[in-house]
């Protein structure tokens, strides 16, 4: 029997902890099934408290003593933890517990990877250490003393004394326990060194496994290019003499933020040109950044309670988008981040497990590290910046760090400082953090003397606990063009409040062409009707790379829909517009690769459900593949042109530049190898000399049908390298006919190199069949029941990753009447399932929910 129905927990019932935490002294004594962890923390009463009730969360522990001010005490186990009888003084908590690193699978509190010890706390794992106050508005120092025989002993802050199996670590800036990090084992170190803006040296080290120093160099200068643009760009300084990243094979995230300690998924962090694609590199850039960014932004101001986890990950995911476009291409950047918010949040803002980008309540916290959150949670800082303009949003930043350091804070502190810093009253865009779904922005025009008018209606759909939405802030960039692609006028951020708003351009001669929504300057989705011509027009000539870029992906789904409801054949003139545009040389490399690239399965199967269709995923598949064989013999003369003009010759480098030139060449072999068979990308694949060609060569082939010695070379190659081996497992799938992806998953699961138990193999198998829509949605079930036995087999092992696996199955209201009841079949399986867990019956409750 599955969990008696979780408590709910609310952000209206919020209240202070009733102790202050002055100190916190703890001394581990490894060991893998019997680690000790002893703990003496200092505490006092909370004046702003009305609750002074000690409780102390704990999960999993075995309590061998507790004592207050020196003298045993007998708590009373309770669910969730213990309380005792605690003085109205300061006092002093000490505590011995056991626990066992070895036997913890769910990656959470501390546990062992491939004989590492290593943690995760965040978000509330440190109750599985000792017994706390685990919530992240008790913050407090930490010292803490490692006994652990030979191993790299590391933990927070700077270090201390040390000797034959120990050391002793120092954090003096006061932290919430889900920022506390230890690890322990066989490691070497890539070391470094960053002198601040202030002059101080800082100690780098990448701590990885023997054998992985090779791949550290690369991740190194993400981080010194990080703590110095952080410097530049926003004023902040890092704070320890330290900092320390550790790889670690085993990690349910991408990267954890612990202060002076990162701890990153090996994913994150390893990377040569031999193993890694330049997706990879940049990847590990993006998130090396991130990390580090939330020194400021997260640790040193934190989050109150969990509800306000958008104020730490939206303000971080945003500057490390700044990062990336100041360190790459802006507008690529730009357009990546929407194809994923698209992808991710959307259809999470459209579905069941829509939620607030601040929620409102929640029963697992770990089920809310969503796309909202993270990033819906960005793009609502984008708009704020948009809205105040650059120098008022730096100038409200330094009153941010100035007046809440050391703090954990609220929206509302947020939003409270752009209020005092700009003068400006922001109660209606704070609807942006409570409502839930995405605006609907209709437009329609006219023009009349001179004068054109833009009319916009606003609306939000219901989503779950919301039927009614208010209108919101939105800010809508536009620009005007002329009939020869002139520009009438330069881009202007038009401010809506209202649920139907006009706003007027004078003095034009002629009718112009609009842009709107240039930058994707909110999170919103635009409707408005327009022609081919004019898509194609803006495909041509816009001046803003978004816009240009989403007017052939809009040409495209025009053209695609007619192809799947009335069988069109492929759209004339998206493929005469997409020529023009890939013979543009003026453009870069990297736009056109993605501006040749078309709107994904899952796109289109929303966009045939918003036009009251019930999309087919094989006709989309079907749909889909005759365009692309279309594109490519519309282009036979092209192609070969830019694959050729487009090859890096110079020695591998994974900057924008080269990484542009390479998107582009294999974009244009997918289309050679359409037409040839694969004669090109065998070729490719026998000459590559870095991770990007081989992959591209390797899926080429594999879309051809004639992947089958390549595959088998590829894993004999690499199959002493994890991570390449998880694409070995990914690819696979993804380019399996749909009819064969749920049986190429199912054989995968049976390789002797498949394991449930590390979250990368699990999402590179499962996850695979999900990435691959219509083999998923296969019509006979097949892979609806294969992930259903697997998340059965899991939730056990590693509830995190389970839940979060479960998101395949909350699109299952768009599908046929057919579709729908195999999947709800399985999720009734999942639920009925002995002993499951609270994070997983979470979300399958929420996904059978939906209307």
């Amino acid at each position: 029997m599955r969990d008696a129905a979780p408590q709910t927990i609310y952000l209206r019932d919020y209240t202070p902890f009733g102790y202050l935490v002055d100190g916190v002294e703890l001394t581990f004594r490894l060991h893998p099934t019997r680690t000790r962890v002893m703990s003496r923390i200092r505490f006092r009463p909370n004046p702003e408290a009305t609750d002074h009730r000690f409780f102390l969360h704990g999960e999993g522990l075995t309590l061998i003593s507790a004592a207050i001010d020196g003298r045993q005490v007998s708590p009373e186990p309770v669910e969730g933890g213990l309380v005792c009888p605690a003085p109205d003084a300061p006092f002093t908590w000490e505590a011995e517990v056991e626990i066992s690193p070895e036997t913890n699978t769910a990656l959470e509190g501390l546990y062992m990877s491939n004989g590492m010890y290593c943690t995760q706390c965040e978000a509330e794992g440190f109750r599985k250490i000792t017994y706390y106050p685990d919530r992240p508005d008790v913050m407090a120092p930490f010292s803490v003393r490692i006994e652990g025989g030979e191993n790299i002993l590391l933990s927070n802050g700077n270090p201390g004394a040390a000797g034959a199996g120990f050391a002793e670590w120092h954090d003096p800036w006061p932290k919430p326990a889900y920022l506390f990090a230890l690890v322990a084992g066989d490691l070497v170190n890539h070391p470094d060194s960053f002198t601040t803006r202030s002059g101080k040296q800082v100690a780098l080290n990448i701590w990885v496994r023997p054998g992985d120093e090779g791949k550290c160099a690369f991740g190194m200068q993400a981080l010194k290019d990080s703590m110095k643009w952080d410097e530049e760009v926003y004023g902040r300084e890092y704070d320890l003499d330290i900092f320390n990243i550790v790889a670690v094979d085993d990690f349910n995230m991408g990267a954890m933020e612990n202060k002076g300690l990162n701890i990153f998924n090996s994913s994150a962090v390893l990377a040569s040109p031999e193993t890694s694609t330049d997706a990879n590199f940049e990847r590990i850039e993006a998130i090396i950044a991130h990390e580090y960014f939330h020194n400021w932004t997260g640790n040193r101001i934190t989050c109150r309670d969990w509800f306000q986890l958008c104020l730490k990950e939206g303000l971080t995911v945003f500057r490390d988008a700044q990062f990336t476009s100041d360190m790459r291409s802006a507008s690529v950047k730009r357009i990546s981040d929407v194809i994923a918010l698209r992808a991710r949040q959307f259809r999470e803002d459209n579905g069941p497990l829509a939620h607030p980008v601040r929620p409102d309540s929640f029963v697992e916290i770990n089920n809310f590290y969503t796309a909202t959150v993270y990033e819906k949670g960005a793009e609502l800082i984008g708009m704020l910046k948009t809205l105040v303009g650059d120098k008022a949003y730096y100038k409200a930043l330094d009153l941010y760090f100035e007046r809440h350091d050391g703090e954990a804070c609220t929206i509302e502190d947020w939003l409270k400082v752009f209020e005092d810093a700009t003068g400006r009253d922001l109660g209606q865009f704070r609807r942006w953090y409570e409502q839930a779904g995405t605006p609907r922005l209709t437009v329609s025009e006219e023009f009349n003397n001179g004068t054109y008018t833009l009319h916009f209606e606003q609306k939000t759909p219901p989503t779950p606990g919301q039927d009614v939405k208010d209108p919101r802030v939105i800010p809508i960039a536009v620009g005007l063009l002329g009939a020869n692609g002139d520009e009438l006028r330069e881009t202007t951020v038009l401010e809506m409040t209202e649920a139907t708003q006009s706003f007027r351009f004078q003095g034009l001669a002629a009718r112009p062409v609009p842009s709107i929504l240039r930058q994707f300057s909110a999170p919103v989705i635009l409707e408005r009707e327009t022609s081919s011509a004019e898509r194609a027009f803006l495909l041509a000539h816009d001046t803003d790379p978004f816009n240009k870029w989403e007017a052939g992906l809009s040409l495209a789904r025009e053209g695609l829909m007619a192809m799947i409801c009335d069988g069109a054949a492929p759209d004339a003139a998206y493929l005469e517009a997409v020529q023009m545009m890939a013979r543009d040389d003026s453009l870069d490399p990297a736009f056109r690769a993605l501006a040749l690239g078309l709107p994904s399965q899952d796109d289109l199967a929303q966009a045939l459900f918003d036009a009251g269709h019930t999309p087919d995923p094989q006709a989309i598949w079907e749909a889909l593949e005759t365009l692309r064989q279309a594109k490519a013999q519309a282009m036979q003369d092209l192609a070969p042109r830019l694959y050729a003009q487009y090859q890096v010759t110079e020695p591998y480098q994974p900057d924008a530049a080269q990484s542009g030139a390479r998107a582009l060449a294999n974009a244009a072999l997918a289309m050679i190898t359409r037409l040839d068979g694969g004669a090109q990308a065998q070729r490719q694949y026998d000459s590559a000399t870095n991770m990007t060609q081989q992959l591209a060569a390797w899926s080429c082939l594999l879309q051809a049908g004639n992947g089958a010695a390549a595959t088998g070379a590829f894993y004999d190659q690499w199959r002493h390298d994890r991570l390449v081996i998880d694409k070995w497992f990914m690819l696979q799938i993804l380019h399996a006919d749909p009819a064969d992806a749920a049986d190429t998953a199912a054989r995968l699961t049976e390789h002797l190199d498949f394991t449930m138990k590390n979250p990368n193999r699990f999402r590179a198998t499962l996850g695979g069949l999900t990435a691959s829509p219509a083999g998923f949605h296969h019509a006979s079930g097949k892979g609806y029941a294969l992930l259903a036995d697997w998340l059965i087999r899991l939730d056990p092992v590693n509830p995190q990753t389970t839940a979060r696996m479960c998101s395949a199955f909350e699109t299952w209201r768009r599908f046929d009447a057919d579709r729908q009841a195999l999947i709800k079949a399985q999720l009734e399986r999942i639920l009925d399932t002995p002993d499951l867990s609270r994070d997983t019956t979470e979300m399958v409750t929420r996904i059978l929910a939906a209307r």
